[in-house]
């Protein structure tokens, strides 16, 4: 018995072009780099947070003005961003049903990632900058 078709997908499925391993293995190694980097970023962070506090409005500006200071605050802020944008990805596509509402869920969970690493890496600049 031999059988022309032995592929499984639906005819859906085969004009979409979609299946495993078409985008999952990337999405998920995404994840993981970002989550590792975040670690020595964040704690970076937490240590830059420690050494200025106490000091005032003018010295935490002179201390985010120094390049390798606000270079690690983006990299941590879009980092961020990227990450909680992958991972809200995987929740809207398991528990959002319906084409429509799943593919607006998408578009409005990229916009706020966008809005949120700009607003952040803007406020970082104009710090940086002293503007």
């Amino acid at each position: 018995m031999t059988s022309s078709n032995t592929d499984l997908r639906t005819p859906r499925a085969k004009v979409r072009g979609l299946g495993s391993a078409k985008d999952g293995t990337g999405h998920f190694i995404a994840q993981r780099v970002t989550a590792v980097a975040m670690v020595p970023l964040g704690l970076a962070l937490i240590a830059a947070i420690i050494s200025q506090l106490g000091a005032g409005h003018d010295s935490f500006k002179a201390f985010i003005g120094n390049p390798l200071v606000a270079v690690g605050f983006l990299l941590l802020i879009f980092t961020g961003t990227y990450h909680m944008r992958l991972g809200m990805q995987v929740i809207i596509e398991d528990y959002v049903h319906g084409e429509g509402r799943k593919m607006l869920s998408l578009l409005a969970n990229t916009f706020f990632a966008i809005v949120i690493a700009a607003v952040a890496g803007f406020s970082v600049l104009k710090l940086a900058l002293g503007a």
